[in-house]
């Protein structure tokens, strides 16, 4: 009992920003997904911590997550995990790279899992593994081919589609609230290796274990499922968690950023075809130098956080909080924002042949 009071401690100290909710005073939603999370993750994670100052965003997170990755369904959780560690490569989160890889240990090969963290998928030895994980690795990238070409079947798209988009969300969350690396960045190859290995064997139930469809659904009111989520038709828990949350943030964002910010970062997103914004940021600054004081800051951080999300700094969420002071803003921001270009990122991979019948 003391160990994991020391445990929890330690983990909601690695949330930057913000003030998590202390897990034992946790009530309603925040309460719920907190129990959820226990239950099934064995700890309450700092992404789970780092959404708990508004709580709609939280219960949107965690079923977005929760349904197509930790629930049981048609994919297996090797593929699933695959797809997570190569969407966090993807977008330069390192410490969802970890976390993932790790779980990697456990369902398949090492080796394979740190080809994945080391952008060499081709390395992979497993090939239905290679071929999911080189998938999710460009699957951001509108150019390239098309649905009918991703290496699974439609039984499996609601989970697979639905574990891209929930990392092209959570990876950019993480890299503003959250510390880069889950593991000491100073270990050797081998050192990370037999840490690893270790920390998969203590993740052996929460990986292994079967977990029912849906529990996540009654955190969040019933929405419609909106026409570029289609590709989680197939399944009805992933699609009403995804419309659930869906709603939820748009909510937020409509909160918390004026029409003027959220115009911003979706006239850029119409034209975005998942190319890296490079080391400069003054296409930002270009994007926002016509606003007032207060929608520039909330600009910056929602266009950072979209397009560059390792970017955000201290200085960025300063002059987001100059206007903004209270934590549930900040979150609700960063929210909608990495949701917007998780969403954008879904919309590639509708099946054509829902596309054909509209």
């Amino acid at each position: 009992m003391v160990a994991g009071r020391v445990v929890s401690s330690v983990v909601q100290r690695q949330v930057r920003y913000v003030r998590p909710v202390p897990v034992p005073t946790a009530a309603g939603v925040v309460g719920a997904v907190y129990g959820q999370a226990a239950e099934e993750m064995r700890i309450v994670n700092p992404p789970v911590l780092l959404h708990s100052s508004a709580p709609p965003v939280l219960a949107a997170y965690w079923m977005l997550m929760r349904e197509p990755l930790l629930a049981t369904g048609n994919a297996g959780r090797l593929a699933k995990e695959a797809v997570a560690a190569a969407v966090s490569v993807a977008n330069i989160c390192p410490y969802c790279a970890d976390m993932h890889s790790t779980g990697m240990y456990e369902l398949g090969d090492a080796g394979d899992a740190e080809a994945i963290v080391a952008d060499r998928v081709e390395q992979v030895r497993d090939e239905a593994v290679r071929q999911v994980a080189g998938w999710a690795r460009s699957a951001h990238l509108a150019d390239l081919p098309g649905v009918a070409d991703a290496p699974f079947g439609e039984a499996d798209r609601p989970e697979l589609v639905g574990v891209l988009v929930a990392f092209h969300y959570l990876t950019r969350m993480v890299n503003v609230f959250l510390a880069n690396f889950l593991l000491p960045p100073g270990l050797g190859s081998s050192a990370r290796r037999r840490l690893k290995f270790g920390i998969s064997r203590l993740l052996r139930p929460t990986l292994r274990e079967p977990y029912p469809p849906g529990r996540a659904l009654s955190l969040l009111p019933p929405a419609d499922l909106p026409a570029d989520a289609r590709w989680a038709a197939g399944n009805p828990a992933v699609a009403a968690a995804v419309a659930r949350s869906y709603a939820a943030f748009e909510a937020a964002g409509k909160r918390t950023l004026t029409p003027a910010v959220r115009e911003r970062v979706l006239r850029r997103l119409a034209d975005w075809r998942g190319e890296e914004t490079g080391i400069s940021r003054q296409w930002c600054e270009d994007s926002v130098v016509d606003l007032s004081p207060a929608d520039r800051a909330a600009g910056r951080l929602a266009l950072l956080t979209a397009f560059a999300s390792y970017q955000v700094d201290e200085e960025v969420v300063d002059e987001f909080r100059a206007h903004h002071p209270d934590d549930r803003s900040l979150v609700e921001a960063a929210a909608w924002s990495s949701f917007a270009a998780a969403r954008r990122v879904g919309s590639h991979h509708v099946p054509r042949s829902y596309l054909l019948h509209r």
